[in-house]
């Protein structure tokens, strides 16, 4: 990306109300999840014994669950986890994505086709019942082999399209022109390939952070994330699920969170994507709605 155009991204993306809000509710919950606990004065493990179903006051802000520990630092442990997770395993997706579709996209021949089929077998298997099936397995290696495992399903649909934009690549008449004067392959994909996917890749990186939340808490709730006594969004929402209108403080607080953070997400991701795209910019500078 040039410099003139990104300061002209830079300058759309600040006049963007979807931007703004989406930075400002991430600034937000980044702020809940790791500053908040400090200053409650609770660990996340912490009981206390007096106030068991507590609802929301001085002693706990967002009340206790069952056993008394406290909500408010409770969730922001489990916002901590979703953000570790959703961004590791959307950076590796995105970086797997990468490497498998401008390999298969610019070689082309036997490279493309052996790659595209096993992009086109990951895409036929189903993500969730094998999650399901190895997670169990991996409950002593902690939270990043369930980041990588989530990264490991997550990729197939942008490296087939990150493919096709690299076959269009590959035929300009500059990166031609660079094969004729014989640069290396890998020179060729760094300084002609990659930059013109890096719009690309950055607004799918950081959708792809919002569908690999949900995965963690998907499995979470079904008992194959974060194992006691850590927590995460997914195992708060299903230990609340059977009191969410006797004790909603339990419920509504963890979800609540999840879903503002997915709500930042793809409102950045969104704004990324028009900021990024040269027809809705040059839609913008003629002033069409």
């Amino acid at each position: 990306m040039s410099p003139a155009r990104g300061k002209d991204v830079r300058r759309r993306l600040v006049r963007s109300p979807g931007a703004v809000a989406g930075t400002a509710l991430l600034l937000g919950l980044f702020l809940f999840a790791y500053a908040g606990p400090p200053l409650a004065g609770w660990g996340y493990a912490d009981i206390d014994y007096r106030a068991l179903h507590s609802p929301p006051g001085a002693r706990h802000w967002l009340g206790t669950n069952r056993i008394g520990q406290d909500v408010f630092v409770q969730s922001a442990r489990g916002l901590q986890k979703s953000l570790l997770v959703g961004t590791l395993a959307a950076a590796v997706s995105t970086v797997l994505a990468a490497a498998v579709g401008v390999c298969a996209g610019y070689f082309g021949g036997w490279t493309d086709r052996v790659l595209t089929f096993c992009v086109d077998l990951l895409l036929v298997v189903p993500a969730f019942l094998v999650l399901a099936a190895v997670a169990p397995r991996l409950r002593a290696a902690g939270w990043l082999a369930y980041a990588g495992l989530i990264a490991a399903f997550g990729w197939m649909v942008t490296a087939r399209a990150v493919r096709a934009l690299t076959r269009s690549l590959r035929e300009r008449q500059f990166v031609v022109a660079a094969r004729y004067m014989g640069v290396a392959p890998l020179v060729v994909i760094r300084r002609h390939i990659l930059p013109h996917l890096a719009s690309f890749l950055v607004t799918d990186a950081t959708v792809t952070v919002a569908g690999a939340v949900i995965s963690e808490t998907g499995l979470a709730y079904f008992g194959f994330g974060a194992q006691p006594p850590d927590v995460s969004l997914g195992t708060l929402i299903a230990d609340a699920s059977d009191v969410p209108t006797t004790y909603p403080w339990m419920f509504y607080v963890p979800a609540g969170l999840l879903v503002l953070l997915i709500l930042a997400f793809h409102l950045i991701g969104d704004a990324l994507r028009r900021a990024l795209d040269p027809v809705t910019a040059a839609a913008a500078v003629r002033g069409a709605p």
